[in-house]
């Protein structure tokens, strides 16, 4: 039995190392992707995210599902799947090797809808931070990780535009701890196709330090309808025309008509064609599985997979495409120099100074100094309390304004940290007496094991490299750990400190 066992492990350690030499890392270089050979990459890709269980949304997770899959994306001539939505208690190894066996990398949205800014009332805490975290550092040990999307048409209009503050500093950190890691995977942002805003989104997302800006920029767009619609009537060449000049490498993070019933993708062949391939890297169609929205290139029914009229007249076009790029060794990005920041307006509230990363070290030791504190993390008068308290006195300190770019000292601590710091610092300009420390029996008066926050102030947290050659399952165990223990009322009282902040100013 241990002779059979041995057998075993070094034949699935074989397994992996051919899935691993089967792909080949893709990197950045100017606007542009290149496999290590030196060859331009184009993404030909798939949004995918068949959803098999309801609770628990992860297609990689998959295993059989995702093998099962794998023989259509061939059929389309696709090297990229872009997914939405992953769980970090699940192991993805199976799919993730199955997937570079077959030479498909994998974009990966590390949002999920319940950890993601919310683009009516952006918080960026440190839940968020450390769920990101934990799952970047749970795929970047993956060959055939092509990069990470931080945000998703976050912001969408002109009303949340405050917004897409948050999602940069979230960007912005995801890519420290991929270096502090050591690892070069790009992470980047998708927009939606909006022209009241496209001009001041791509120039935000690509503006300041090469730190804080994003890696690549997507676009989701639908603009191309009907067989006789041409690359100018279609507004591509518009499109095109935005991109330029523009700093980092751009794509279709979704396309494909939605309107016009069964669509025959005959903007493959612009995508791919000369007018396009020198400022676009690619795309991906949306979407491969129906999910009731009639998008989908197939319709799955348990394992039996069924082809749609769509899958045959994209399998048709994506047969035609062979685009030309350059060579890594010949190309000579003319400017590495950042867009231009997007000036403070009415039409857009994003400051360029970004909110700080959060520290988990600074909200600890402030949760020292509490003399007063909720008696129940999901007391329903949390918003009434605040909105009394931030009346009386200046709740600066667990505020945010992107608009004017100023952020207090506990702006990203988790909402049970800012509404207890409110709490106390009610109480304490009360003296602490019982009945500044009461609302109504909401709150209670608590020991302080330290007098001052003055050394809070100045605490930041190194960024954990994490341990990216552990199993999935032991990375998930500490990250669910960390996001569970924020109590469901939280988001409520971020917003409202952080709306506090920003109308203030307006």
């Amino acid at each position: 039995m241990k002779f059979s066992a041995s057998l075993l492990c070094l034949a699935l350690g074989s397994l992996a190392l051919v899935a691993a030499d089967a792909i080949e890392p893709v990197t950045v270089k100017g606007t542009k992707f290149f496999y290590k050979n030196g060859t331009q990459f184009f993404m030909r890709g798939v949004d995918y995210q068949p959803v098999k269980d309801k609770n628990n949304p992860d297609p990689l997770a998959d295993g059989d599902g995702c093998k099962r899959d794998i023989a259509y994306f061939k059929q389309l001539n696709l090297n990229v799947i872009r997914v939405y939505e992953v769980q970090t208690t699940n192991n993805h190894d199976e799919c993730m090797n199955a997937l570079a066996a077959a030479g498909i990398y994998l974009l990966l949205d590390i949002n999920t809808p319940k950890y993601s800014i919310n683009r009516a009332d952006p918080v960026y805490d440190t839940t968020l931070y450390q769920y990101g975290m934990a799952k970047v550092n749970m795929f970047s040990k993956y060959p055939n990780m092509l990069g990470f999307v931080g945000g998703n048409e976050v912001t969408n209009d002109k009303t949340n535009t405050n917004a897409s503050a948050y999602v940069k500093a979230f960007i912005r950190d995801m890519k420290g701890v991929l270096a502090k890691n050591k690892v070069s995977l790009p992470v980047g942002y998708a927009a939606n196709d909006d022209l009241d805003i496209n001009t001041n989104l791509q120039a935000y997302f690509a503006c300041g330090d090469e730190t804080d800006r994003a890696d690549f920029y997507g676009i989701n767009i639908y603009r191309w309808c009907g067989s006789d619609t041409t690359f100018s009537d279609s507004g591509y060449d518009k499109v095109l025309a935005d991109f330029t000049n523009y700093p980092v490498p751009v794509f279709f993070s979704e396309y494909g008509c939605i309107t016009a019933g069964v669509r025959k993708f005959t903007e493959v062949q612009a995508i791919y064609g000369k007018e396009m391939t020198d400022t676009m890297s690619g795309g991906l169609v949306y979407e491969y599985s129906e999910e009731g929205n009639n998008y989908g290139l197939v319709k799955i029914d348990g394992n039996s997979v069924k082809t749609t009229e769509d899958f045959s007249n994209l399998k048709s076009e994506m047969a035609k495409i062979n685009p030309k790029g350059v060579t890594e060794s010949s190309y000579n990005p003319s400017s590495s120099d950042a867009a231009t920041c997007p000036q403070v307006s009415k039409d857009w509230q994003a400051s360029a100074t970004l909110p700080p990363t959060p520290s988990q070290s600074a909200c600890d030791c402030v949760s020292n100094t509490f003399t007063c504190a909720l008696k129940s993390d999901d007391d329903s008068s949390v918003g009434e309390i605040l909105g009394f308290i931030c009346g009386k006195m200046d709740c600066g300190p667990i505020s945010s304004n992107p608009y004017n770019g100023t952020y207090g000292v506990y702006s990203t601590c988790n909402a049970t940290v800012k509404v207890n710091w409110a709490l106390s610092a009610y109480a304490k300009s009360a003296k602490n007496s019982a009945e500044a420390c009461d609302f109504n029996g909401s709150a209670q008066k608590v020991t302080a094991s330290s007098d001052s926050d003055t050394e809070c102030k100045t605490k930041t947290d190194t960024i954990s490299s994490g341990d990216s050659s552990s199993s999935s399952s032991s990375s998930s165990s500490s990250s669910d750990a960390i996001v569970l223990s924020v109590p469901a009322f939280a988001q409520l009282a971020s917003v409202f400190v952080a709306s506090v902040g920003l109308y203030a100013a307006l």
